[in-house]
């Protein structure tokens, strides 16, 4: 903490466009690994970030295909990243996806791997080693390809409730389209989940996440889905209730038909309205989604905005492709601190594709004061343009500044650390007693002044994998912040009035 407290006070504070310096410490990191396949690794490549070794400092799992799955432990310094490969009982074949979550609430991280094949649930033994748990907890991981993954606690649970999105039947090679299977809902109760429910119809899902888009206290289930491969699909939004089959928003409820390559999830609330935006990626035409009625218990129809805020991506910015982009992982958050959420997209062409770009570089999307966003990764130094698939925004090395890591498909993965320039910072950790530790759904304010910058705790989203810890928030100038934590079931915490550079635990 010392070192990151005196980086803070060499660094000048950040303003909405100050460009951070990103630089590649791939080779010197010992950060070697590769999600490596053909047809059936087209698409996934995740990463998971969590700190199993209890050192404040966040571990690295990564997707490997027809590789193993590789656990990196974080040996960073505040001035180098560093990672060491572990055994763990991680080192699974054919993952396409990484998440981590505490499902039986004993406070030690557990992992989901999504596979080709038996999805696998592993439980966290302590010091970064795992155990399968399917047989333990009655967990049916079938014989699918796996692509999405979402977590939630609903209401009144002991156990959480998983959803599982599956792409295409790996029978129909030949003539893959029409051919979706069915994604799944798992539901447990005293420590066992429940015979998988089919969520169809379904339509090759390659993103979910459970999400109170409308702020009514009761997350629904959101779902990205890739229009080369169904038929009469759309994206869709599921009614979630406790003890209730899920069923689909309907047009007569304000869900409007929308149709893309979905590929990946990512919220945040932008404008600060209280409600999140929703930006989805996609071949070309990515969508930044903002309620069109913002109220409580708003009906789900939604405005696309990209266009007006900057943030379409749907070309390369650099060289002299004119082709259009393909865009998988994508996560909000503030990489220069300057109290403004930025957008980060990993991009790379599906598998030679000729109608789209061949080379094409990362996004780096910086906002503005203005609510608008402009692109900083070539800038910034992050501009690769190997074939992206999954990624994290994640402080590897404890200094409050966001660094990048990228899965690439057939490709090294990269990482690459942040040094600045950078404004003051906040993370906030929510627990609770109970079987949501982590307030899954629950909401984590931050205000300065009259702003207030709002986080929806979530697991699932972006593609195949995310950001499992603490909520980081950008402060600018400011040396404190007040914080509160808004509980899963409605209940406010209060204010509380927080010092800038630290990581802060906020206990129910």
């Amino acid at each position: 903490m010392r070192h990151a407290l005196i980086l803070l006070l060499l660094a000048s504070p950040a303003t909405a466009q100050t460009v951070p310096q990103f630089v590649e410490e791939t080779a010197p990191s010992a950060l070697t690994h590769s999600f490596a396949g053909e047809w059936e690794f087209m698409v996934g490549g995740g990463v998971a970030t969590f700190d199993c070794s209890g050192d404040g400092k966040p571990e690295v799992l990564m997707s490997g295909g027809i590789n193993p799955a590789a656990l990196f432990v974080n040996e960073s310094s505040a001035t180098a990243l560093s990672f060491r490969r572990v055994e763990s009982g991680l080192e699974l074949d054919m993952v396409s996806g990484t998440y981590a979550m505490d499902i039986d609430a004993d406070g030690i991280t557990d992992v989901v791997l999504l596979r080709v094949g038996e999805d696998t649930v592993m439980r966290g033994l302590g010091d970064c080693r795992f155990e399968r748990a399917n047989e333990a907890w009655a967990f049916e991981g079938g014989d699918a390809w796996s692509t999405a993954f979402a977590a939630t606690w609903e209401k009144g649970a002991d156990w959480p409730t998983l959803a599982i999105g599956t792409y295409i039947d790996r029978a129909e090679e030949a003539f893959p389209w029409g051919n979706c299977t069915d994604n799944q809902l798992y539901r447990g109760t005293n420590g066992r989940f429940a015979a998988p429910l089919p969520l169809t119809p379904s339509f090759c899902a390659l993103s979910m996440l459970f999400t109170d888009w409308n702020r009514s206290g009761q997350p629904s289930l959101r779902v990205s889905n890739d229009r080369e491969y169904y038929k009469g699909g759309q994206e869709q939004l599921w009614h979630m209730a406790p003890n209730e089959a899920p069923r689909l928003f309907t047009p007569e409820e304000g869900w409007a038909r929308l149709r893309i390559w979905g590929m990946g999830i990512a919220s945040n609330d932008l404008n600060g309205d209280g409600f999140p935006e929703y930006f989805l990626t996609s071949m070309a035409d990515n969508k930044l989604q903002t309620l069109a009625d913002p109220k409580p218990g708003a009906v789900p129809k939604y405005a696309d905005v990209a266009y007006a805020k900057g943030v379409t991506a749907h070309r390369p910015y650099m060289g002299d492709q004119t082709k259009p982009s393909t865009a998988w992982h994508a996560q909000f958050d503030d990489v220069n601190n300057d109290g403004l959420a930025d957008l980060f997209v990993a991009k790379g062409n599906v598998w030679e594709m000729p109608d789209f770009a061949a080379e094409d570089p990362n996004n780096l999307l910086l906002q503005k004061e203005d609510g608008t966003f402009k692109e900083a990764g070539d800038t910034a130094g992050v501009a690769s343009t190997l074939q992206g698939r999954g990624g994290a925004l994640a402080d590897l090395n404890a200094d409050g500044l966001l660094d990048l890591l990228v899965v690439n498909r057939n490709g090294p993965a990269q990482v690459w650390r942040n040094t600045g320039p950078a404004g003051n910072w906040i993370a906030v950790n929510p627990q609770q007693p109970g079987p949501n530790r982590n307030a899954i759904n629950g909401w984590v304010e931050v205000r300065v002044a009259d702003r207030v910058q709002r986080h929806e705790v979530t697991i699932g989203g972006g593609h195949a994998g995310g950001v499992f810890g603490p909520q980081h928030f950008g402060l600018a100038d400011a040396e404190s912040a007040d914080v509160r934590v808004i509980w899963p079931d409605g209940t406010e915490g209060a204010w509380q009035t927080l010092p800038a550079g630290q990581v802060h635990t906020v206990a129910r």
